[in-house]
């Protein structure tokens, strides 16, 4: 069966609705995008907490499904937040994540997405990636940015931190991170060109903040035709065990992880589920054994993933 865990591993798209906007929880559900999630930090004005926690509640207790961002540790919010979706949330998205103690605030078993978005946060991705309980990291982008002192729009300013977060990944074992927002609504081209940049750093997901967003997120990181063309080749030849060249290469275990990986884009596990609405919360459970290293581990999926 697939797991709540599985869909946070192979999502490309990720979408942030406000907490306290419950009127565009369902329209967000029904969008194209693999998962939603619900804010309840930056989204969300102080004077609204409450409220947003109280929509959030009701919604998932209604059945739904949906990854929630607390607020940070250390916020005048961050317990309360805790309380209110314990037993709720399937997983937790904790913003200024920086050290392994900041993921070992959260309940104990809860699928985390760090989201990695200040320069302590960047030196210390390893140890946040290694921490029990995390999936996949997310990178912030903007607030990074803003500690920095440059635009979130200079990619080559950010490059380097892009390039350590999918470093810390590769390292403890995690799927691809999922990069940053983008801000510019109406500019497909500014899209279109963050999103050529994540995907040659190795970023293999995106957080989005307008379902619009959804489907060139969606085109952009799946593999091209001859590049599925290619993995299918190799995935092939490789099947009787046997060596074999395609396309000039030798096969050997790299390049079949390669492959692998590539066509495990091609079909995430939101594209092979095709889940109604109403089927949400029967279909896709979250694990029941989820205590343990790293839930988002690429070798306790397909490989490569």
């Amino acid at each position: 069966m697939v797991t709540y865990v599985d869909l946070l591993v192979s999502a490309r798209s990720f979408l942030f609705v406000p907490g306290d906007r419950p009127d565009r929880f369902d329209r967000a559900r029904e969008s194209s995008a693999d998962v939603v999630v619900l804010d309840l930090e930056d989204a969300v004005a102080e004077t609204a907490k409450d409220a947003a926690r109280a929509h959030v509640s009701a919604w998932l207790r209604g059945g739904n499904r949906a990854v929630v961002r607390v607020n940070g540790v250390g916020t005048p919010w961050f317990e309360d937040d805790l309380l209110a979706m314990a037993g709720l949330a399937p997983a937790l998205m904790l913003p200024k994540a920086q050290t392994a103690a900041d993921i070992t605030q959260l309940p104990t078993g809860i699928p985390v997405l760090p989201l990695v978005e200040t320069a302590a946060g960047i030196l210390g991705a390893a140890e946040v990636c290694r921490a029990p309980g995390v999936v996949r990291p997310a990178f912030g982008s903007v607030d990074l940015a803003t500690e920095l002192g440059i635009e979130h729009t200079a990619r080559g300013a950010l490059r380097h931190a892009r390039s350590m977060l999918v470093l810390a990944c590769a390292a403890a074992n995690l799927p691809g991170p999922i990069d940053g927002v983008t801000t510019a609504l109406d500019d497909r081209t500014a899209l279109l060109d963050d999103l050529a940049e994540a995907r040659a750093l190795g970023f293999t997901g995106k957080l989005c903040i307008h379902p619009r967003q959804v489907p060139v997120v969606h085109g952009s990181l799946a593999p091209s035709e001859s590049e599925a063309r290619w993995a299918r080749a190799v995935v092939d030849a490789a099947a009787d065990g046997a060596a074999r060249a395609v396309s000039g290469q030798m096969i050997d275990r790299p390049l079949l992880l390669r492959a692998q990986a590539l066509l495990d884009r091609a079909t995430p596990a939101s594209a092979t589920l095709h889940l109604a609405a109403d089927d949400t919360a029967r279909r896709l459970q979250p694990t029941d054994d989820l205590a343990v290293e790293h839930v988002g581990k690429r070798t306790s999926r397909t490989a490569g993933s």
